[in-house]
């Protein structure tokens, strides 16, 4: 029996990464832990109980713990249902929506001086004319170079009271940018190193509505995107199977593969400030 689900297993898998030499694997995740990030709708951080942790009476270690979480911290996954009635939740994700071509859209120098700028169709269209069509099933990203602030909540919200959700200064993507993907390319997830796929001061969250009404993924709080090449990375964000769930936090890994550099190997890594 054992060895029958290994052969099913590797006959799911291998058409996957079938061809994919992979050179690096890049933890594209943050911890998760007590200092993770959230939007204060619900103050309820992240709290790890320690049900059992040391030697048994029988001499091994045995360690045993519980964790609480809201699904939206940290590294996360937005499902449909999050902001579209009728969406998929979390179980109900076809894991082939989960694994695509990875396409990272660099936006750090418009950034630098404008917090609030939003990826436009027009950086959508100067990648494709530099790295080639956007792939379908692809997970595309806004790299901002914001992960360096996380997880101080001052630096990640750009704002001296985080608690304060109308004083949010971050980017995002721009609504017309994400309708252009809707319509004019097949993509299975949007990624960005910020706190949310809508930027800081969106007050009806636009973007959200538009693609999880698409039934594309959400990525949020991406880290170290930097080591991602702008095109040829495979992207796999497998979240635990989560019944009736909006969201949960992820780890998301980036299949490097030979001979590829990532983007950050061209520019130092920024410190955080506000900005």
């Amino acid at each position: 029996m054992a060895s029958s689900l290994t052969s099913l297993v590797l006959l799911v898998w291998l058409p996957v990464v079938r061809g994919v030499t992979c050179d690096e694997v890049v933890d594209l995740s943050h911890v998760l832990g007590p200092d993770s990030i959230f939007f204060p709708v619900f103050n309820l951080p992240f709290n790890l109980t320690v049900l059992e942790r040391g030697q048994t009476a029988d001499g091994y270690w045995f360690e045993y713990n519980k964790f609480d979480t809201l699904e939206h911290m940290g590294t996360h996954l937005d499902a449909p249902a999050h902001v579209h009635k009728g969406g998929w939740r979390v179980h109900e994700i076809p894991v082939s929506r989960l694994v695509g071509p990875g396409v990272v859209i660099d936006v750090r120098q418009q950034v630098k001086n404008n917090p609030d700028y939003r990826v436009t169709v027009a950086d959508l269209q100067r990648y494709e004319r530099r790295y080639g069509r956007i792939p379908d099933g692809a997970a595309v990203f806004m790299w901002s170079g914001w992960d360096v602030r996380y997880p101080d909540p001052q630096t990640v919200f750009n704002t001296p009271t985080p608690n304060d959700i109308s004083t949010y200064h971050f980017p995002g993507f721009h609504l017309d940018a994400v309708n252009w993907l809707i319509k004019s390319r097949t993509i299975y997830m949007l990624g960005v190193d910020t706190p949310s796929i809508d930027f800081g001061q969106s007050r009806v969250f636009e973007v959200h509505q538009a693609f999880t009404a698409a039934r594309i993924l959400g990525l949020e709080n991406v880290n170290n995107l930097g080591r991602l090449p702008a095109s040829g990375a495979t992207v796999v964000a497998a979240p635990v199977k989560l019944q009736d769930g909006s969201g949960v936090p992820i780890r998301i890994l980036g299949l490097v593969p030979e001979g590829r550099t990532g983007l950050r190997g061209r520019a130092k890594r920024s410190s955080a400030r506000l900005i």
